[in-house]
């Protein structure tokens, strides 16, 4: 079976030096309520990862992004998140709206540099916030 392909933005204030990083906690489905995870979603029949990215956003948290650098993952480019779904991730910064909480998640929170991990993400997002977060430093 071929993994499902999610896409997502680490919603930041800054593409080049980034200081801060939005975090949106999961509403549902039970098993990841109250987890914390980066905006996104899936990828529709006929769209590009980028146009998904964009969807999603405007879906998500009523925003129009500008997509910066893709984190390429480990996992021939993308990173796996289970045996069902992969994710690709782009820095993203916002140039239409104000971030609010609309459909998947309940509440969405504004991470400092270096307390990027203070929430408890997912599982699998673990190790793409540390990739993020030492991509950054400098």
């Amino acid at each position: 079976m071929t993994p499902v392909l999610v896409v997502a933005a680490a919603i930041v204030d800054d593409l080049d030096a980034p200081t801060t990083l939005l975090a949106a906690r999961r509403r549902s489905p039970v098993s990841l309520a109250g987890r914390w995870e980066f905006p996104g979603g899936k990828v529709e029949p006929g769209e590009t990862p980028e146009e998904a990215v964009h969807r999603e956003l405007r879906e998500e948290l009523g925003v129009d992004v500008r997509l910066g650098a893709e984190l390429v993952g480990p996992d021939d480019g993308a990173w796996v998140l289970t045996e069902r779904y992969t994710m690709r991730l782009w820095r993203a910064v916002v140039v239409t709206g104000t971030p609010e909480p609309l459909v998947e998640h309940d509440e969405l929170r504004t991470l400092p540099v270096g307390d990027w991990l203070s929430v408890p993400w997912l599982d699998a997002d673990v190790r793409i916030v540390g990739a993020l977060a030492r991509s950054t430093a400098r």
